[in-house]
């Protein structure tokens, strides 16, 4: 379990126990006792109307000053609540245990706590039980008690006793300094015990008693006193808190006076044991009580069963000096194990001020809407995101498509180039193929006249123009050349020469011929 820090409150006294349990047991990992300034009494739990009473109850004498007015008219200051010596003295006693990571269980005795004994019907349901010692409250002793301020502790099938409390909580302020010291807003603080049931529930757990004994428990601190008495097992009678200590005793004599009008006030016709703790467990203290007692066993309250391997020897030795946090912490941790059911305080202002938001009544009046808010806006979100998530597909879709598009494209691109080529390569062919049918025609005209004219032929043929050939040859008469010009008309004899071959007349020529598309027959 998280480690604890019961915290005990008794005037100018502070005493501390660190606890923690696990499946070995309960470990008491530190013990401190603190004298504390009486600035500690001031708590932050204070109002502000209690502040400006205090003011109010000054001597008529004094003189008020628009200073102290003004200190006193918005929230407590820090000055006014805080004693930095008690809490730094508080942090130094736990400073390496985490202080922000524990848990804090402040305690509270008399005058804040008050029992009352409740005698109406016993309520099984818890909020009515509580309900019905309220109204109690109010008409036996005129008291308006919060709810949260009232608890019920059952002694026996008969007796039901009412605890509520009253005034401040010095603790439960200083662990809020506690808090403001280490920075932070709060200290967990998971309920308010109180100092007599805790102590009764402990020595009853750790001694076994006979069934007809009366025993007494005696706690002694610096400045008070306190008395509880059992009977056999249970607890018989709180005496109320007597105003004397180890700071104030001069004789024992006034406990025995005090003890026997307890006892009076109890029922309790004997003592069988008495049980020793707190300040003063001095051998003179346990041999008053024998000359008073005689017939009581006197012992000191033993802490066994105990892990305190972390304390030092001197610690160890002085347990009983803290009984009473030693004691709520072991029956929290019992109440924790549903072993024990004891009484537990957490007002409204400590629940207020641990809540992680703060917030009035109209804050949480919004709460629903917020959350309904929070799912709009997740929702359409979550949609949004969906929508362009199927535009992000639909965008990955069209750009593959692009690819492949492109990718057609590019294979499109030679094909087209080729057909435009072919249309080119058409033109020249229909081109070409026009002159081809002209050469042939021209060409077969000259090879009829060469094959009728046996003496004509051609050696070499030049193109000029267009339509105009340059053709050089032989010829072995003159007439041929004369027929040859007659038969085309547009040829134009160049020149002629004499140019005898083998032995015989021969005429070489050149001669443009212009080549024509017409049909014109040879004579």
């Amino acid at each position: 379990m998280k480690p604890i820090v019961c915290l005990y409150c008794e005037g100018s006294d502070a005493k501390l126990a660190v606890m923690s349990k696990d499946k070995d047991g309960i470990k008491i990992l530190r013990t401190a006792s603190l004298t504390m300034t009486r600035a500690l009494r001031f708590s932050e739990t204070t109002s502000k109307r209690g502040a400006l009473a205090e003011i109010e109850n000054q001597s008529l004498s004094e003189d008020l000053s628009f200073d102290s007015l003004e200190a006193y008219s918005g929230d407590i200051t820090p000055s006014q609540t805080e004693n930095i010596s008690d809490v730094s003295l508080l942090h130094s006693a736990i400073a390496d245990l985490n202080v922000t990571k524990l848990d804090y269980l402040p305690v509270v005795t008399e005058p804040i706590v008050n029992y009352h004994v409740y005698e109406g019907l016993k309520e099984k349901n818890k909020n009515k039980l509580i309900q019905a010692i309220k109204n109690d409250l109010l008409v036996s002793k005129g008291l308006n008690i919060d709810l949260d301020m009232i608890d019920a502790y059952e002694v026996d099938e008969k007796t039901l006793l009412g605890v509520y409390l009253e005034g401040e909580l010095p603790c439960v302020g200083l662990v809020n300094q506690l808090a403001n010291y280490n920075q932070k807003r709060f200290l967990k603080i998971p309920t308010i015990k109180t100092a007599e049931l805790p102590l009764a529930y402990f020595v009853s757990k750790s001694n076994k008693f006979f069934p007809e004994d009366y025993s007494l428990i005696i706690y002694i601190g610096k400045e008070y006193s306190k008395l509880i008495f059992l009977d056999g097992q249970k607890l018989k009678h709180i005496g109320s808190t007597l105003d004397i200590g180890t700071k104030n005793l001069h004789t024992y004599d006034v406990y025995f006076s005090k003890i026997l009008l307890e006892m009076e006030n109890g029922g309790i016709p004997k003592l069988d044991n008495i049980i020793i703790c707190g300040e003063d467990r001095s051998e003179n203290l346990i041999l008053s009580f024998y000359g008073t007692f005689p017939e009581a066993n006197v012992t000191e309250l033993k802490f066994e069963n105990f892990d305190t391997s972390r304390l030092n020897e001197e610690d160890v030795k002085n347990l009983a000096l803290f009984a009473i946090p030693i004691s709520v912490g072991v029956e929290y941790f019992d109440e924790q194990d549903k072993l024990h059911k004891g009484v537990n305080f957490l007002p409204k202002f400590v629940i207020e001020n641990q809540k992680i938001f703060q917030f009035a009544w109209h804050g949480y009046a919004l709460i629903p809407l917020l959350f309904a808010s929070t799912f709009f806006f997740t929702f359409h979100i979550l949609q949004n995101i969906k929508e362009m998530k199927d535009i992000d597909l639909e965008i990955e879709r069209l750009k593959q498509r692009q690819l492949e598009n492109q990718a057609l494209v590019d294979q499109i691109t030679p094909l087209d180039a080729k057909i435009n080529a072919f249309d080119a390569t058409q033109a020249i062919l229909d081109s070409a193929s026009f002159g081809a049918g002209v050469w042939n025609k021209n060409l077969t005209r000259l090879c009829d006249f060469m094959e009728r004219r046996r003496s004509f032929w051609i050696t070499k043929i030049e193109p000029v123009t267009k339509d105009e050939l340059k053709l050089t040859g032989y010829s072995l008469t003159r007439s041929v050349l004369t027929e040859f010009a007659d038969l085309y008309k547009n040829s134009i004899i160049r020149n002629i020469n004499y140019e005898p071959l083998r032995e015989k007349d021969a005429f070489s020529f050149t001669l443009n011929y212009i080549m024509s598309d017409d049909s014109t027959k040879i004579k």
